[in-house]
Protein backbone atom coordinates (compact mmCIF):
# COMPACT_ATOMS: atom_id res chain seq x y z
CA UNK A 1 0.00 0.00 0.00
CA UNK A 2 1.48 3.34 -1.08
CA UNK A 3 1.43 6.17 1.44
CA UNK A 4 0.54 9.36 -0.44
CA UNK A 5 1.36 11.49 2.61
CA UNK A 6 5.04 10.96 1.86
CA UNK A 7 4.61 12.82 -1.42
CA UNK A 8 3.31 16.19 -2.58
CA UNK A 9 1.35 16.17 -5.82
CA UNK A 10 1.78 19.04 -8.29
CA UNK A 11 -0.78 19.41 -11.09
CA UNK A 12 -1.25 21.95 -13.85
CA UNK A 13 -4.13 21.78 -16.32
CA UNK A 14 -4.38 22.87 -19.94
CA UNK A 15 -8.01 23.31 -20.98
CA UNK A 16 -9.15 23.80 -24.57
CA UNK A 17 -12.61 25.36 -24.84
CA UNK A 18 -14.31 25.67 -28.21
CA UNK A 19 -15.67 29.17 -28.66
CA UNK A 20 -19.32 29.52 -29.59
CA UNK A 21 -18.72 31.69 -32.65
CA UNK A 22 -20.91 31.10 -35.69
CA UNK A 23 -17.90 30.67 -37.97
CA UNK A 24 -14.36 29.36 -37.70
CA UNK A 25 -11.46 31.47 -36.50
CA UNK A 26 -9.79 32.18 -39.87
CA UNK A 27 -12.50 31.58 -42.49
CA UNK A 28 -16.26 31.84 -43.02
CA UNK A 29 -17.09 28.14 -42.63
CA UNK A 30 -19.73 27.27 -40.04
CA UNK A 31 -18.34 25.77 -36.84
CA UNK A 32 -21.46 23.77 -35.99
CA UNK A 33 -21.29 20.29 -34.46
CA UNK A 34 -22.73 17.18 -36.08
CA UNK A 35 -22.65 18.19 -39.76
CA UNK A 36 -21.84 15.46 -42.34
CA UNK A 37 -18.12 14.77 -42.63
CA UNK A 38 -16.17 17.34 -44.67
CA UNK A 39 -19.27 19.45 -45.37
CA UNK A 40 -18.07 22.54 -43.48
CA UNK A 41 -14.71 23.14 -45.16
CA UNK A 42 -13.08 25.53 -47.62
CA UNK A 43 -9.57 26.05 -49.10
CA UNK A 44 -8.52 28.04 -46.00
CA UNK A 45 -9.33 25.40 -43.37
CA UNK A 46 -8.10 22.68 -45.75
CA UNK A 47 -4.69 24.38 -45.87
CA UNK A 48 -4.61 24.77 -49.66
CA UNK A 49 -1.61 26.66 -51.15
CA UNK A 50 -2.01 30.39 -51.63
CA UNK A 51 -4.92 30.99 -49.27
CA UNK A 52 -4.86 33.65 -46.55
CA UNK A 53 -6.50 33.42 -43.12
CA UNK A 54 -8.63 36.30 -41.81
CA UNK A 55 -9.06 36.63 -38.05
CA UNK A 56 -12.56 36.27 -36.60
CA UNK A 57 -13.04 39.44 -34.50
CA UNK A 58 -15.60 37.84 -32.21
CA UNK A 59 -13.12 35.15 -31.13
CA UNK A 60 -10.82 37.91 -29.85
CA UNK A 61 -13.70 39.56 -27.94
CA UNK A 62 -14.61 36.20 -26.40
CA UNK A 63 -10.99 35.69 -25.35
CA UNK A 64 -10.92 39.11 -23.69
CA UNK A 65 -14.15 38.27 -21.85
CA UNK A 66 -12.57 35.11 -20.47
CA UNK A 67 -9.44 37.00 -19.47
CA UNK A 68 -11.40 39.66 -17.61
CA UNK A 69 -13.51 37.06 -15.80
CA UNK A 70 -10.31 35.29 -14.71
CA UNK A 71 -8.57 38.45 -13.50
CA UNK A 72 -5.96 38.42 -16.29
CA UNK A 73 -3.84 41.16 -17.79
CA UNK A 74 -5.13 41.78 -21.33
CA UNK A 75 -2.39 42.28 -23.89
CA UNK A 76 -2.37 45.57 -25.79
CA UNK A 77 -0.32 43.83 -28.51
CA UNK A 78 -0.77 40.20 -29.49
CA UNK A 79 0.14 38.01 -32.41
CA UNK A 80 -0.21 34.49 -33.75
CA UNK A 81 2.51 31.90 -34.28
CA UNK A 82 2.93 28.70 -36.23
CA UNK A 83 3.23 25.57 -34.12
CA UNK A 84 4.86 23.03 -36.43
CA UNK A 85 4.04 19.34 -36.16
CA UNK A 86 2.84 16.63 -38.48
CA UNK A 87 -0.40 14.84 -37.76
CA UNK A 88 -2.80 13.33 -40.33
CA UNK A 89 -5.76 15.50 -39.29
CA UNK A 90 -3.77 18.75 -39.41
CA UNK A 91 -3.89 19.60 -43.13
CA UNK A 92 -1.33 22.42 -43.13
CA UNK A 93 1.37 20.55 -41.22
CA UNK A 94 1.22 23.29 -38.57
CA UNK A 95 -1.30 24.85 -36.23
CA UNK A 96 -1.94 28.58 -35.96
CA UNK A 97 -1.69 29.30 -32.26
CA UNK A 98 -0.14 31.92 -29.97
CA UNK A 99 3.20 31.62 -28.22
CA UNK A 100 5.25 34.63 -27.13
CA UNK A 101 2.47 37.24 -27.16
CA UNK A 102 -0.73 35.57 -25.90
CA UNK A 103 -4.00 37.43 -25.49
CA UNK A 104 -4.19 37.17 -21.69
CA UNK A 105 -1.70 36.44 -18.89
CA UNK A 106 -1.22 36.37 -15.11
CA UNK A 107 -4.75 35.74 -13.90
CA UNK A 108 -6.42 33.58 -11.27
CA UNK A 109 -9.69 32.01 -10.20
CA UNK A 110 -10.79 30.94 -6.73
CA UNK A 111 -11.99 27.46 -5.90
CA UNK A 112 -13.64 26.23 -2.72
CA UNK A 113 -15.91 28.14 -0.35
CA UNK A 114 -15.34 31.54 1.23
CA UNK A 115 -14.17 29.87 4.44
CA UNK A 116 -11.84 27.51 2.57
CA UNK A 117 -10.92 29.36 -0.62
CA UNK A 118 -7.82 28.74 -2.72
CA UNK A 119 -6.43 30.88 -5.52
CA UNK A 120 -5.39 28.98 -8.66
CA UNK A 121 -3.16 30.97 -10.98
CA UNK A 122 -3.86 31.28 -14.69
CA UNK A 123 -0.56 31.42 -16.60
CA UNK A 124 -2.05 32.42 -19.94
CA UNK A 125 -5.14 32.33 -22.13
CA UNK A 126 -4.58 32.26 -25.86
CA UNK A 127 -6.42 31.67 -29.12
CA UNK A 128 -5.71 28.88 -31.58
CA UNK A 129 -7.37 26.79 -34.26
CA UNK A 130 -8.51 23.20 -33.80
CA UNK A 131 -7.34 20.33 -35.98
CA UNK A 132 -9.57 17.90 -37.87
CA UNK A 133 -10.66 14.52 -36.62
CA UNK A 134 -9.24 11.10 -37.51
CA UNK A 135 -11.82 8.34 -37.77
CA UNK A 136 -10.59 4.78 -37.39
CA UNK A 137 -12.67 1.92 -38.77
CA UNK A 138 -12.61 -1.01 -36.33
CA UNK A 139 -12.82 -3.78 -38.93
CA UNK A 140 -10.69 -2.24 -41.68
CA UNK A 141 -6.97 -1.31 -41.67
CA UNK A 142 -7.61 2.29 -42.66
CA UNK A 143 -8.40 5.70 -41.23
CA UNK A 144 -10.40 8.61 -42.61
CA UNK A 145 -10.14 12.31 -41.86
CA UNK A 146 -13.01 14.75 -41.25
CA UNK A 147 -11.86 18.37 -41.50
CA UNK A 148 -15.08 19.96 -40.23
CA UNK A 149 -13.33 20.81 -36.94
CA UNK A 150 -10.19 22.16 -38.66
CA UNK A 151 -10.09 25.89 -37.97
CA UNK A 152 -12.72 25.86 -35.21
CA UNK A 153 -11.73 28.56 -32.67
CA UNK A 154 -10.28 27.33 -29.39
CA UNK A 155 -9.40 29.14 -26.20
CA UNK A 156 -6.51 27.46 -24.41
CA UNK A 157 -6.45 28.18 -20.67
CA UNK A 158 -3.23 27.15 -18.94
CA UNK A 159 -3.15 27.00 -15.15
CA UNK A 160 -0.16 27.47 -12.90
CA UNK A 161 1.00 24.23 -11.17
CA UNK A 162 -1.07 25.23 -8.13
CA UNK A 163 -3.35 22.20 -7.90
CA UNK A 164 -2.40 19.67 -5.25
CA UNK A 165 -4.90 16.85 -5.70
CA UNK A 166 -7.27 15.30 -8.23
CA UNK A 167 -10.16 16.66 -6.15
CA UNK A 168 -8.88 20.24 -6.43
CA UNK A 169 -8.46 19.67 -10.17
CA UNK A 170 -12.11 18.61 -10.41
CA UNK A 171 -13.20 21.75 -8.51
CA UNK A 172 -11.09 23.92 -10.79
CA UNK A 173 -12.64 22.41 -13.94
CA UNK A 174 -16.16 22.86 -12.57
CA UNK A 175 -15.43 26.53 -11.79
CA UNK A 176 -13.84 27.09 -15.21
CA UNK A 177 -16.82 25.55 -16.99
CA UNK A 178 -19.21 27.66 -14.90
CA UNK A 179 -17.39 30.87 -15.83
CA UNK A 180 -17.24 30.08 -19.55
CA UNK A 181 -20.95 29.25 -19.62
CA UNK A 182 -21.87 32.37 -17.63
CA UNK A 183 -19.97 34.41 -20.20
CA UNK A 184 -21.84 32.65 -23.02
CA UNK A 185 -18.63 32.02 -24.96
CA UNK A 186 -18.57 28.19 -24.90
CA UNK A 187 -21.11 25.45 -24.25
CA UNK A 188 -18.29 23.36 -22.65
CA UNK A 189 -19.84 20.10 -23.87
CA UNK A 190 -17.15 17.45 -23.38
CA UNK A 191 -19.24 14.83 -25.20
CA UNK A 192 -19.09 16.95 -28.36
CA UNK A 193 -15.43 17.81 -27.90
CA UNK A 194 -16.00 21.48 -27.10
CA UNK A 195 -14.11 21.19 -23.82
CA UNK A 196 -10.94 19.13 -23.54
CA UNK A 197 -8.42 18.86 -20.75
CA UNK A 198 -4.77 17.76 -20.62
CA UNK A 199 -2.93 17.46 -17.32
CA UNK A 200 0.71 17.82 -16.29
CA UNK A 201 1.54 15.84 -13.17
CA UNK A 202 4.62 15.50 -11.01
CA UNK A 203 5.35 14.50 -7.44
CA UNK A 204 7.97 15.60 -4.94
CA UNK A 205 8.81 15.23 -1.28
CA UNK A 206 6.94 17.70 0.97
CA UNK A 207 9.07 20.79 1.48
CA UNK A 208 11.05 20.39 -1.75
CA UNK A 209 11.22 23.57 -3.81
CA UNK A 210 12.16 21.88 -7.07
CA UNK A 211 9.43 20.22 -9.13
CA UNK A 212 9.72 16.56 -10.01
CA UNK A 213 9.77 15.29 -13.60
CA UNK A 214 6.32 15.85 -15.08
CA UNK A 215 4.27 13.69 -17.38
CA UNK A 216 1.40 14.80 -19.59
CA UNK A 217 -1.92 12.99 -19.50
CA UNK A 218 -4.47 13.07 -22.34
CA UNK A 219 -7.70 11.43 -23.49
CA UNK A 220 -9.88 12.26 -20.50
CA UNK A 221 -13.52 12.62 -21.49
CA UNK A 222 -15.25 13.86 -18.34
CA UNK A 223 -14.41 15.77 -15.18
CA UNK A 224 -14.73 12.59 -13.11
CA UNK A 225 -12.58 10.90 -15.75
CA UNK A 226 -9.91 13.54 -15.16
CA UNK A 227 -10.09 12.89 -11.42
CA UNK A 228 -9.79 9.11 -11.85
CA UNK A 229 -6.97 9.41 -14.39
CA UNK A 230 -4.99 11.72 -12.10
CA UNK A 231 -5.33 9.28 -9.21
CA UNK A 232 -4.04 6.49 -11.45
CA UNK A 233 -1.05 8.51 -12.72
CA UNK A 234 -0.13 9.71 -9.23
CA UNK A 235 -0.22 6.12 -7.97
CA UNK A 236 1.96 5.01 -10.90
CA UNK A 237 4.55 7.71 -10.26
CA UNK A 238 4.74 7.02 -6.53
CA UNK A 239 5.12 3.27 -7.06
CA UNK A 240 7.81 3.88 -9.70
CA UNK A 241 9.89 6.10 -7.42
CA UNK A 242 9.42 3.95 -4.32
CA UNK A 243 10.58 0.88 -6.22
CA UNK A 244 13.80 2.66 -7.26
CA UNK A 245 12.72 3.70 -10.77
CA UNK A 246 12.74 7.13 -12.41
CA UNK A 247 9.99 9.19 -13.99
CA UNK A 248 10.47 9.82 -17.70
CA UNK A 249 8.92 12.92 -19.32
CA UNK A 250 6.32 11.36 -21.60
CA UNK A 251 2.80 11.91 -22.87
CA UNK A 252 0.41 9.26 -21.56
CA UNK A 253 -3.13 8.29 -22.53
CA UNK A 254 -5.89 7.46 -20.08
CA UNK A 255 -7.87 4.34 -21.03
CA UNK A 256 -11.28 4.82 -19.41
CA UNK A 257 -12.49 1.29 -20.12
CA UNK A 258 -9.53 -0.46 -18.49
CA UNK A 259 -8.64 2.25 -15.99
CA UNK A 260 -5.02 2.11 -17.15
CA UNK A 261 -2.35 4.63 -18.09
CA UNK A 262 -0.74 3.91 -21.47
CA UNK A 263 2.34 5.62 -22.87
CA UNK A 264 1.71 7.52 -26.11
CA UNK A 265 4.99 9.27 -27.00
CA UNK A 266 7.96 11.18 -25.63
CA UNK A 267 6.86 14.57 -24.31
CA UNK A 268 7.59 17.45 -26.65
CA UNK A 269 8.92 20.81 -25.50
CA UNK A 270 8.37 24.19 -27.14
CA UNK A 271 11.62 23.78 -29.12
CA UNK A 272 10.20 20.67 -30.81
CA UNK A 273 7.36 22.74 -32.28
CA UNK A 274 9.73 25.29 -33.90
CA UNK A 275 7.42 28.23 -33.18
CA UNK A 276 7.79 31.30 -35.34
CA UNK A 277 5.50 34.31 -36.00
CA UNK A 278 2.61 33.54 -38.36
CA UNK A 279 3.53 35.42 -41.57
CA UNK A 280 -0.01 35.44 -42.99
CA UNK A 281 -1.58 37.28 -40.03
CA UNK A 282 -0.56 40.73 -38.86
CA UNK A 283 -0.23 41.33 -35.10
CA UNK A 284 -3.29 42.95 -33.58
CA UNK A 285 -3.63 45.67 -30.96
CA UNK A 286 -6.29 46.09 -28.30
CA UNK A 287 -6.87 49.52 -26.81
CA UNK A 288 -8.15 50.19 -23.31
CA UNK A 289 -11.39 51.63 -24.64
CA UNK A 290 -12.23 48.29 -26.27
CA UNK A 291 -11.36 46.41 -23.08
CA UNK A 292 -13.51 48.77 -20.98
CA UNK A 293 -16.44 48.34 -23.37
CA UNK A 294 -16.26 44.55 -23.08
CA UNK A 295 -15.86 44.78 -19.30
CA UNK A 296 -18.97 46.94 -18.94
CA UNK A 297 -21.03 44.33 -20.78
CA UNK A 298 -19.86 41.32 -18.79
CA UNK A 299 -22.70 39.49 -17.04
CA UNK A 300 -22.80 39.32 -13.27
CA UNK A 301 -20.39 36.48 -12.46
CA UNK A 302 -21.14 33.55 -10.12
CA UNK A 303 -19.33 34.77 -6.98
CA UNK A 304 -20.97 38.21 -7.05
CA UNK A 305 -24.35 36.72 -7.93
CA UNK A 306 -24.12 34.31 -5.01
CA UNK A 307 -23.26 37.12 -2.58
CA UNK A 308 -26.21 39.15 -3.89
CA UNK A 309 -28.63 36.23 -3.55
CA UNK A 310 -27.61 35.84 0.10
CA UNK A 311 -27.93 39.54 0.91
CA UNK A 312 -30.93 40.46 -1.27
CA UNK A 313 -33.06 37.32 -1.00
CA UNK A 314 -31.88 36.19 2.47
CA UNK A 315 -30.98 32.73 1.19
CA UNK A 316 -28.64 30.33 2.96
CA UNK A 317 -25.14 30.16 1.48
CA UNK A 318 -25.61 26.54 0.38
CA UNK A 319 -28.90 27.38 -1.38
CA UNK A 320 -27.41 30.40 -3.14
CA UNK A 321 -24.51 28.21 -4.28
CA UNK A 322 -26.89 25.74 -5.92
CA UNK A 323 -29.03 28.44 -7.54
CA UNK A 324 -26.04 30.26 -9.04
CA UNK A 325 -24.23 27.18 -10.32
CA UNK A 326 -25.87 27.80 -13.69
CA UNK A 327 -26.61 31.23 -15.13
CA UNK A 328 -29.85 29.87 -16.61
CA UNK A 329 -31.06 28.51 -13.25
CA UNK A 330 -30.15 31.79 -11.54
CA UNK A 331 -32.15 33.78 -14.09
CA UNK A 332 -35.10 31.37 -13.79
CA UNK A 333 -35.04 31.83 -10.00
CA UNK A 334 -35.00 35.62 -10.24
CA UNK A 335 -37.87 35.69 -12.72
CA UNK A 336 -39.90 33.33 -10.55
CA UNK A 337 -39.16 35.35 -7.42
CA UNK A 338 -40.19 38.60 -9.13
CA UNK A 339 -43.63 37.08 -9.75
CA UNK A 340 -44.13 35.21 -6.46
CA UNK A 341 -42.35 37.70 -4.17
CA UNK A 342 -41.36 34.61 -2.17
CA UNK A 343 -37.62 33.86 -2.60
CA UNK A 344 -37.48 31.00 -0.10
CA UNK A 345 -40.42 29.09 -1.59
CA UNK A 346 -39.16 29.77 -5.13
CA UNK A 347 -35.74 28.42 -4.18
CA UNK A 348 -37.30 25.30 -2.64
CA UNK A 349 -39.31 24.55 -5.79
CA UNK A 350 -36.28 24.97 -8.05
CA UNK A 351 -33.93 22.94 -5.87
CA UNK A 352 -36.60 20.28 -5.43
CA UNK A 353 -39.00 19.49 -8.25
CA UNK A 354 -37.35 21.51 -11.02
CA UNK A 355 -33.89 20.08 -10.32
CA UNK A 356 -35.35 16.59 -10.17
CA UNK A 357 -36.74 16.94 -13.69
CA UNK A 358 -33.54 18.47 -15.07
CA UNK A 359 -31.39 15.70 -13.58
CA UNK A 360 -33.70 12.83 -14.57
CA UNK A 361 -34.07 14.08 -18.15
CA UNK A 362 -30.45 15.21 -18.47
CA UNK A 363 -31.49 18.64 -19.76
CA UNK A 364 -30.57 22.24 -19.01
CA UNK A 365 -32.96 24.86 -17.65
CA UNK A 366 -33.17 26.30 -21.18
CA UNK A 367 -34.92 23.08 -22.27
CA UNK A 368 -37.28 23.00 -19.29
CA UNK A 369 -40.88 23.25 -20.48
CA UNK A 370 -42.53 24.99 -17.49
CA UNK A 371 -41.99 28.75 -17.68
CA UNK A 372 -41.54 30.73 -14.43
CA UNK A 373 -44.98 32.35 -14.86
CA UNK A 374 -46.71 28.93 -14.97
CA UNK A 375 -44.79 27.64 -11.97
CA UNK A 376 -45.70 30.82 -10.10
CA UNK A 377 -49.37 30.16 -10.89
CA UNK A 378 -49.06 26.65 -9.47
CA UNK A 379 -47.41 28.00 -6.32
CA UNK A 380 -50.25 30.53 -5.94
CA UNK A 381 -52.79 27.68 -6.03
CA UNK A 382 -50.96 26.10 -3.10
CA UNK A 383 -50.71 29.32 -1.09
CA UNK A 384 -54.40 30.17 -1.48
CA UNK A 385 -55.48 26.65 -0.49
CA UNK A 386 -56.79 25.56 -3.90
CA UNK A 387 -54.58 22.45 -3.85
CA UNK A 388 -52.36 20.74 -1.31
CA UNK A 389 -48.59 20.68 -1.63
CA UNK A 390 -48.64 16.92 -2.35
CA UNK A 391 -51.24 17.45 -5.08
CA UNK A 392 -49.14 20.30 -6.47
CA UNK A 393 -46.30 17.87 -7.15
CA UNK A 394 -48.66 15.72 -9.21
CA UNK A 395 -49.92 18.78 -11.10
CA UNK A 396 -46.33 19.90 -11.68
CA UNK A 397 -45.42 16.58 -13.32
CA UNK A 398 -48.49 16.82 -15.56
CA UNK A 399 -47.56 20.38 -16.54
CA UNK A 400 -44.34 19.08 -18.10
CA UNK A 401 -46.36 17.76 -21.05
CA UNK A 402 -49.71 19.54 -20.70
CA UNK A 403 -49.52 23.21 -21.67
CA UNK A 404 -53.10 23.97 -20.57
CA UNK A 405 -53.69 26.66 -17.94
CA UNK A 406 -52.76 25.45 -14.48
CA UNK A 407 -56.38 25.62 -13.31
CA UNK A 408 -57.43 23.34 -16.18
CA UNK A 409 -54.72 20.81 -15.28
CA UNK A 410 -55.91 20.78 -11.66
CA UNK A 411 -59.52 20.25 -12.77
CA UNK A 412 -58.51 17.51 -15.20
CA UNK A 413 -56.68 15.60 -12.48
CA UNK A 414 -59.49 16.18 -9.97
CA UNK A 415 -57.09 17.55 -7.38
CA UNK A 416 -58.81 20.79 -6.39
CA UNK A 417 -58.58 21.00 -2.63
CA UNK A 418 -61.75 20.92 -0.54
CA UNK A 419 -61.85 24.06 1.59
CA UNK A 420 -65.58 24.30 2.36
CA UNK A 421 -65.68 23.88 6.14
CA UNK A 422 -69.20 22.43 6.14
CA UNK A 423 -68.18 19.67 3.69
CA UNK A 424 -65.06 18.91 5.70
CA UNK A 425 -67.11 18.86 8.95
CA UNK A 426 -69.28 16.07 7.49
CA UNK A 427 -66.24 13.95 6.62
CA UNK A 428 -64.58 14.59 9.98
CA UNK A 429 -67.74 13.64 11.85
CA UNK A 430 -68.00 10.39 9.88
CA UNK A 431 -64.38 9.53 10.79
CA UNK A 432 -65.07 10.32 14.49
CA UNK A 433 -68.25 8.21 14.49
CA UNK A 434 -66.35 5.30 12.89
CA UNK A 435 -63.58 5.42 15.49
CA UNK A 436 -65.16 6.19 18.89
CA UNK A 437 -62.41 4.54 20.98
CA UNK A 438 -59.67 6.52 19.28
CA UNK A 439 -61.77 9.70 19.65
CA UNK A 440 -62.05 9.17 23.42
CA UNK A 441 -58.32 8.48 23.75
CA UNK A 442 -57.52 11.65 21.79
CA UNK A 443 -59.90 13.69 23.97
CA UNK A 444 -58.20 12.20 27.04
CA UNK A 445 -54.86 13.66 26.01
CA UNK A 446 -53.27 11.09 23.65
CA UNK A 447 -52.05 13.86 21.33
CA UNK A 448 -50.23 11.58 18.89
CA UNK A 449 -53.62 10.34 17.64
CA UNK A 450 -54.26 13.70 15.99
CA UNK A 451 -51.93 12.79 13.11
CA UNK A 452 -53.69 9.45 12.74
CA UNK A 453 -57.09 11.15 12.58
CA UNK A 454 -55.94 13.66 9.99
CA UNK A 455 -54.61 10.75 7.92
CA UNK A 456 -58.02 9.05 8.09
CA UNK A 457 -59.75 12.31 7.11
CA UNK A 458 -57.44 12.75 4.12
CA UNK A 459 -58.08 9.15 3.11
CA UNK A 460 -61.85 9.59 3.36
CA UNK A 461 -61.67 12.79 1.30
CA UNK A 462 -59.38 11.17 -1.30
CA UNK A 463 -56.66 13.63 -0.32
CA UNK A 464 -58.73 16.70 -1.14
CA UNK A 465 -59.51 18.07 2.32
CA UNK A 466 -57.58 21.16 3.31
CA UNK A 467 -55.35 19.82 6.13
CA UNK A 468 -55.49 23.04 8.17
CA UNK A 469 -59.27 23.19 8.06
CA UNK A 470 -59.46 19.44 8.82
CA UNK A 471 -57.27 19.96 11.92
CA UNK A 472 -59.45 22.80 13.13
CA UNK A 473 -62.66 20.85 12.42
CA UNK A 474 -61.44 17.78 14.34
CA UNK A 475 -60.64 19.77 17.49
CA UNK A 476 -63.84 21.79 17.26
CA UNK A 477 -66.10 18.76 16.87
CA UNK A 478 -64.36 17.01 19.77
CA UNK A 479 -64.46 20.16 21.91
CA UNK A 480 -60.65 20.23 22.23
CA UNK A 481 -58.91 23.54 22.74
CA UNK A 482 -56.19 24.07 20.14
Amino acid sequence: MTDNKKWEVVIGLEVHAQLSTETKIFCGCKSEYGAPANSRICPVCMGMPGVLPVLNRQSVEYGIKAGLAMNCEIASYSRFARKNYFYPDSPKGYQISQFEEPLCENGFINIGTDSNSKKIGITRIHLEEDAGKSMHEPNRPESKVDLNRAGVPLLEIVSEPDLRSPEESYEYLVKLKQLLRYLGISDCNMEEGSLRCDANISIRKPGDKKFGTKTELKNMNSFRGVEKALHAEIKRQIETLESGGTIVQVTNLWDESSGEIKQMRAKEGSDDYRYFPEPDLVPFTIDQKQINGIKENLPELPEKKMDRFVSEYKLKDEHALVLTASRGVAEYFEELTTITEDPKNSANWIMGNVSRVLNDAGISIDEFTVAPARLAELMKNVSDGSISISAARTVFDEMLTDESPVGSVIEKLGLKQMSDSSEIDKIVQEVIDSNPDEAERYKSGEAKLKGWFVGQIMKASHGKANPQIANESLDRLLNIDS
